[in-house]
């Protein structure tokens, strides 16, 4: 039987190990200004990964999922750190307790981002930092012999998703809950070798579920994308939108 959580970590680890993925790990930390003696919650924190290495740095980071094989998969992998079992609408966490708040490809599974906003500020303590890191399911850049399949396939694929664009409203999104010095980064992921073939094949096999484009629409096109690949004629750009913030005082 598949494990949907056990494919998903599988997913998640590798993801987190390609080069692109660390930097913007580092770069989120910065922003949130996460030194030693600071704390963080990060939220929607998968196996857990960033909560280890923000812990690294000397932070009290609090790890948090409403997954319960992710938190457990967190615990046994750093069972000195802190995971705890809750969604993003209710933290189990004390009003103004928080120095920063992280999120990471999070919001666009949620159906109501303004309600995870306000519990976000309800955690922070004022003049805390807020950053929040993801993709639009709409600018996924795939290089193809027929652009307009190609075009069917990337916008079937985002809307299958709960928030698909929420990440071009996240700088409104933070300026309605009212956080100032709202400042929005993108940093743009290429990739030319076979690592982005599972995601092209899921992306394929979602807009032939939705019933966009046939089954031999998607096969022939995952095996064009396996043929560029082979000869090393393969390109993904996938952009990451980051919205950095500062919650009032």
């Amino acid at each position: 039987m598949t494990d949907p959580t056990g494919i998903l970590i599988t997913i998640l680890d590798a993801a987190e190990r390609l080069p692109a993925a660390e930097g913007l790990r580092l770069r989120s930390y910065a922003l949130l200004g996460a030194e030693a003696g600071t704390s963080v919650v990060d939220v929607g924190c998968g196996a857990g990964r960033a909560v280890a290495e923000l812990g690294e740095r000397g932070v009290r980071a609090v790890g948090v999922d409403p997954n319960e094989e992710m938190v457990a998969v967190a615990r046994s992998r750093w069972p000195g750190a802190d995971y705890r079992l809750a969604g993003a609408y209710e933290l189990p966490l004390s009003d103004a307790s928080m120095d920063g708040y992280r999120a990471d490809k999070v919001f666009h599974i949620l159906a109501e981002p303004e309600r995870a906003l306000a519990e976000a500020r309800r955690v922070l303590v004022p003049g805390g930092r807020i950053v929040l890191v993801g993709q639009d399911w709409d600018t996924i850049v795939i290089d193809s012999g027929d652009p307009a399949l190609t075009r069917t396939i990337v916008h079937a694929r985002a809307d299958l998703v709960t928030e698909p664009r929420v990440a071009r409203r996240h700088r409104n999104l933070l300026l309605d809950e009212g956080f100032r010095d709202v400042a929005i980064e993108v940093h743009t992921a290429v990739f030319t070798g076979p690592t982005m073939l599972p995601m092209l094949d899921g992306l394929a096999e979602g807009a032939c579920s939705s019933g966009a484009i046939t089954r031999e629409q998607a096969d022939g096109w995952i095996a064009e994308q396996r043929a560029r690949a082979e000869a090393d004629r393969l390109f993904v750009a996938l952009p990451m939108f980051v919205a950095a913030a500062t919650a009032p005082s």
